[in-house]
């Protein structure tokens, strides 16, 4: 009987290492990153996950306006679509 449970040692303690390695991590950075993009507003400036930088003009519900360039041309992106805060990155 004892030999069985012996058997599903190994695999079990591969999940848990697994677990803490590679799933939990994993889940942290995409919290912080939802944070980020529930916390965002008006004024801040931004990176997009295609590398435009941009600074916000207006947020409505899931669609963010951002104002890029000298001219100020205007783009509409979906919150999804941003990639990190521009201070942000600049702080670390």
């Amino acid at each position: 009987m004892q030999q069985g449970y012996a058997g599903l040692l190994i695999p079990i303690l591969f999940l848990v290492i697994f677990y803490f390695i590679v799933i939990r991590p994993q889940q942290k950075k995409d919290k912080k990153i939802r944070e980020m993009r529930n916390n965002l507003k008006v004024g801040d400036e931004i990176v997009t996950i295609g590398g435009i930088h941009g600074k916000i003009t207006k947020i409505k519900d899931d669609i963010i306006t951002i104002e890029v360039g000298a001219d100020k041309t205007k783009f509409t992106i979906s919150k999804w679509a941003v990639g990190n805060l521009k201070n942000e990155s600049e702080e670390k």
